[in-house]
């Protein structure tokens, strides 16, 4: 318990270094937000980061999970400020992204988007492989406009091979048709929101500063690690399960 609370503690201290606490001025404040707000300082709403570190330790177990079944997690993060973070969380651990516009229809028209990325795979490849030396110097140039128009919107999807079985997004307010996309799909949803954001349309909100990339940095890296976490003990887990598997075997057999 003690240890616990040691953790809760340097986890607040940490969010609190990072600048999770704030949120906006009230007036933009969403009424399902209210629960976690602290109070306000120099007009600028203030998030309880007890609670926020709750919801945060709440993503992680869940996220982890994901990691632990094989899962695929799409990280959804546009704003300016989120997607270094973005990129360079998703890279460590070979997931999908969205670090630019989401694109209407990733997930409601899957296998639409699989073949734009597959037609993206497969033009780079053969320009890596000097393939396209056969055709005009027109022609190659309008495929190299082509990949560069694919990798704008369809870069960071190339490991996207089936539906996430779940979504993290930064800023669920600008990132609403892809929130939208997901709920359609029932696809769970983790999302670090600040004070303007319903989180009545996350399942897993982590209430806080989505505005700046220390705390935008701070909490994507808590959602990488936890993945990797969970993905890291995914083959001990099966290893267990296979050995206890074998172990019924041979007591059947004797």
């Amino acid at each position: 318990m003690a240890e616990h609370s040691k953790n809760e503690s340097q986890l607040i201290d940490k969010l609190f270094a990072a600048g999770a606490h704030f949120g906006l001025i009230r007036s933009r404040r969403h009424p399902s937000v209210k629960p976690f707000l602290f109070g306000i300082k120099n007009r600028v709403e203030i998030f309880d980061l007890v609670k926020t570190s709750e919801a945060l330790l709440t993503a992680k177990n869940f996220v982890k999970q994901i990691g632990a079944s094989g899962g695929i997690l799409l990280f959804v993060g546009g704003k300016t400020e989120a997607k270094d973070a973005i990129r360079g969380g998703t890279g460590s651990i070979s997931m999908p992204y969205v670090a630019g516009r989401w694109l209407g229809g990733t997930l409601t028209n899957f296998a639409e988007i699989r073949k734009r990325i597959a037609k993206l795979v497969e033009l780079t490849a053969q320009r890596e492989r000097g393939e396209l030396a056969k055709y005009t110097k027109k022609e190659r140039v309008l495929i190299d406009r082509e990949i560069d128009r694919l990798q704008e919107f369809f870069s960071g999807l190339v490991t996207l091979t089936a539906l996430p079985k779940a979504l993290f997004v930064v800023d669920p307010r600008r990132e609403i048709n892809a929130v939208r996309e997901a709920r359609h799909l029932k696809i769970p949803i983790v999302a670090l929101a600040s004070s303007d954001c319903n989180v009545h349309e996350v399942d897993y909100p982590v209430p806080g500063n989505d505005a700046s990339k220390a705390s935008i940095e701070f909490v994507v890296s808590e959602i990488v690690s936890a993945f990797a976490e969970g993905r890291k003990a995914a083959p001990a887990a099966a290893a267990a399960e296979s050995g206890a598997s074998e172990a019924g075997e041979v007591t059947l057999r004797r």
